[in-house]
């Protein structure tokens, strides 16, 4: 059976290749995001600015970036994912430079908003993510774990740098030359794109077939029960994005704060960067765990693990504020939230008919960059008015509980349809 399913799969090893271009783009991307991140104090002492305004750009750029998704995703169904990613580069290159020379709110606001969100990162998580489903079949789950697993690779490895950079050069100078690099990376990276992915078996004999639902990965019975237990599939997506935009409230916390949060408390910048950094290495092993997981037991019940750790992690940076006890809480943070977003647009795959997975990938992954935005704005706001991050980090919890009561709530709806397949078999 392993032979004859690998001898009909149009798996194929540039598609690996593909799946590696993409990841180094989408770290690129996100690695613009951290530059206002890890330049967050800095930028709001010079500028005389409170905290809220450099969270607002922040969560500017994770909306832009969800817009862009479905502006991109649909253009680059159209034109061709390479196409797409040399619009970020140029985009990101000319985000970085307008942030680095900024001299009032609008500024920073557009460069992250319009060149760095809807068409720089924007321009490459979604159409990159979508791009690479179409070149996989058994291990797709993973193959979108591994270009997911960009922003934590960008998270893991360039806060520190950027902010002994900032230190030396200052941060404008460190945000123009990052957009140079944005540019002199993804350009070359966007020509091995040009390659159409394979046809799927059922479009491989010329005459286009409609796949009618997107089969289930093996394994995973709960996506066939979902399916039968919520008829409509536009309900099932509206669930699955009220679930996403609450998740990805809570996971904002401390991504856009924890590192502010630790300087309040006393720790050099140096130390907080180094929690980013932890937190995001943790993001990355687990973005490729949860990849490998969510091929043996599925989406939604993956999702569901997630969403639980990630709560609980959560709620660790409430009570604890010793330097090993916030290094430690990052890292189970990280080890908790990484995976879930990617296997969001996993679950859409498996659930929804192939010719509508772009925009419903898109819509998805947008509400999630909405409460990705929203979180991190809102982390600030609180902060602004109670002058501590723990109420930020108890509402992002409370953001989390309210995902896990939808998330539940459908793996719950598995049980009539799971005892109507026992009826029917018997």
């Amino acid at each position: 059976m392993a032979d004859q399913a690998a001898e009909t799969s149009i798996e194929r090893p540039y598609g690996w290749l593909v799946v590696i271009a993409s990841m180094a783009m989408v770290s690129m991307a996100f690695g613009a995001m951290y530059l206002i991140v890890v330049g967050m104090v800095p930028v709001s002492q010079e500028m005389g600015w409170p905290r809220s305004v450099p969270s607002l750009a922040n969560g500017l750029n994770w909306a832009g970036a969800g817009l862009g998704g479905v502006l991109m995703g649909w253009f680059a169904d159209r034109y061709g994912p390479g196409r797409s990613a040399i619009i970020g580069g140029f985009s990101l290159a000319a985000g970085c430079i307008l942030a680095g020379t900024m001299q009032g709110e609008w500024s920073l606001y557009t460069a992250h908003f319009l060149l760095l969100g809807i068409f720089g990162k924007g321009a490459l998580m979604v159409p990159l993510l979508s791009n690479a489903t179409r070149w996989f079949d058994r291990n797709r789950g993973f193959a979108l774990a591994v270009v997911g697993s960009g922003q934590s690779i960008a998270g893991m490895v360039l806060p520190p740098i950027f902010r002994y950079a900032m230190d030396e050069a200052g941060w404008r100078n460190v945000m123009i030359g990052y957009g140079i690099a944005c540019l002199a990376v993804i350009l070359p990276l966007s020509l091995l794109l040009r390659r159409s992915a394979p046809a799927a078996p059922s479009e491989a004999g010329g005459d286009a077939v409609a796949e009618p639902l997107a089969t289930p990965l093996p394994g995973d019975d709960a996506v066939a029960f979902v399916r039968r237990a919520v008829p409509s599939l536009n309900l099932l997506h509206a669930l699955l994005c009220l679930a996403i935009i609450g998740c990805c409230v809570a996971m904002a916390m401390p991504i856009v704060h924890l590192m502010s949060h630790a300087i309040d408390l006393g720790f050099s910048a140096a130390r907080g960067a180094e929690m980013l950094s932890l937190l995001l290495a943790g993001g990355f092993v687990s973005r490729l765990g949860f990849g490998l997981l969510a091929d043996r037991i599925g989406g939604l019940r993956t999702i569901l693990i997630g969403s639980i750790g990630q709560a609980a992690t959560l709620s660790l940076f409430i009570w604890i504020d010793g330097l090993t006890g916030l290094y430690l809480s990052a890292l189970a943070f990280g080890l908790a939230f990484g995976g879930l977003v990617t296997t969001y647009s996993l679950v859409a795959r498996e659930l929804f008919p192939l010719g509508e997975v772009g925009w419903r990938i898109g819509v998805i992954l947008l509400c999630g960059t909405l409460g990705m935005a929203g979180g991190g704005y809102l982390g600030g706001l609180v902060y602004d008015l109670a002058g501590s991050y723990r109420i930020a980090f108890l509402t992002g919890v409370i953001f989390n509980l309210g995902n896990l009561v939808i998330v539940l709530g459908l793996l719950f709806r598995l049980r009539p349809a799971a005892s109507a397949d026992l009826s029917r078999a018997s």
